[in-house]
């Protein structure tokens, strides 16, 4: 994937002398020395990162770590004091008001964590509001926006008005009326903070699952780690208005750069962030539905086993045997595996979380299979894995 975003170097100086506190930060002045000594305020202290198409990268940090500041640098909404944003190979921070004006209708939409509906209209019209703005047709838009509504699972809703409607359901009209406009880019800004947990997880699984059929680039903003490290391809962990370290989730929670992000991550909650592709190994012993059950035999004797996964000659999964059930077949001069295949064990994909493998782990005799969507073996979970995973640094 190639970069959508790239961030070079961006200050962000609230207050009227700006250059006076880039001046301080050059002599390595803290945000509150600056503040101090000059009055100035330091959103955001010379951020560079990039974000690849179709990523959802996650900006993470306590209160006043400049995370949501820097988001609206991203829209223009706050404008760098210095820096560049390049999107797509434009440096957005030159745009005028009319390049920038279609920027925000056409390329980049914005999730607010309250809500922001419009009281006085329906579902339908919240959601139909950028496109009526853009001066669309209203049968074309009246179109878009139902289809919008009904990605975000509120079909049937659209007569209804916003104070009917729950906290989570209002956030899925945001997020349908940000998707209306059908954005290349989503910046969403601690969306689901104001929802209840059970809401707030049921929002994440609805934004992953829209994610996978829309592939957009979101950069979502949360100081919830465990939200970040769920929902993040990548996570920038924010400080102080800097970035203290970029990585995926696995890396930062098993390479942290400093004290800093050790503190940050320790009590993590490690079920919620590790995935199947983190745990699995390629399995030891495979054999294919033409080899036959003496050749399962060696296989698991060669590797010490008692069962062994069944493909067929495009690595698909068809079922696993036992050296048992293949002794019994041997005796009977029976060779073919597909006879005694069986199919009592458990599948995964390699995005499922350790938290929804664990009871799977506890009941099999087997180990868990990693599939992807053509049944093909991408790798294999024994039970102490699941437990290696949960235990690592210390957790």
């Amino acid at each position: 994937m190639s970069d959508q975003i790239i961030v070079n170097n961006v200050i962000k100086i609230f207050g009227n002398r700006p250059k006076l506190a880039i001046e301080r930060l050059k002599e390595g002045r803290t945000k509150k020395e600056i503040l101090e000594k000059t009055g100035q305020t330091v959103g955001v202290n010379n951020v560079s990162f990039s974000v690849k198409k179709g990523e959802i990268f996650v900006i993470i940090g306590l209160s006043g770590s400049g995370k949501s500041t820097l988001i609206r640098c991203l829209n223009l909404l706050n404008k760098p004091t210095s820096g560049e944003i390049i999107v797509d190979g434009e440096n957005i921070i030159k745009y005028d008001k009319e390049k920038l004006r279609e920027f925000r209708q056409e390329k980049i939409a914005m999730v607010f964590q309250h809500f922001g509906l419009f009281t006085h209209r329906t579902i339908l019209g919240n959601v139909e509001y950028g496109l009526e703005i853009k001066n669309i047709d209203k049968d074309e838009r009246r179109k878009i926006a139902l289809k919008a509504i009904e990605e975000v699972g509120l079909k049937g809703w659209e007569d209804k008005m916003p104070n009917e409607l729950s906290g989570g359901m209002q956030q899925r009209v945001g997020l349908a009326r940000a998707l209306a406009n059908d954005p290349d880019i989503l910046l969403m800004d601690e969306p689901f903070s104001a929802l209840d947990p059970l809401t707030r997880r049921d929002m994440q699984l609805e934004l992953l699952d829209l994610q996978s059929k829309l592939n957009k680039t979101i950069i979502f903003i949360t100081h919830d780690i465990n939200e970040a490290f769920k929902l993040g391809d990548r996570v920038a962990v924010m400080r102080g208005g800097s970035i203290v370290q970029i990585g995926t989730p696995e890396e930062i929670l098993n390479n942290p750069s400093n004290e800093y992000i050790e503190d940050f991550v320790k009590d993590i909650d490690r079920t919620k962030v590790v995935q199947a592709k983190d745990i699995m190994k390629k399995p030891n012993a495979i054999v294919s539905l033409k080899d036959g059950v003496r050749v399962a035999i060696k296989e698991m004797q060669a590797n010490d086993i008692s069962s062994v996964f069944v493909v067929d000659k495009d690595r698909r999964l068809q079922g696993i045997v036992t050296i048992d059930d293949c002794i019994k077949a041997a005796k009977k001069e029976q060779s073919s595996l597909k006879e005694i295949l069986k199919h009592d064990y458990y599948t995964t994909t390699e995005d499922r979380f350790i938290e929804d493998l664990i009871d799977k782990g506890a009941k099999t005799k087997y180990p868990i299979v990693v599939i992807n969507d053509d049944k093909k073996v991408l790798g294999i979970i024994v039970r102490t894995s699941i437990l290696s995973g949960l235990l690592k640094n210390g957790n």
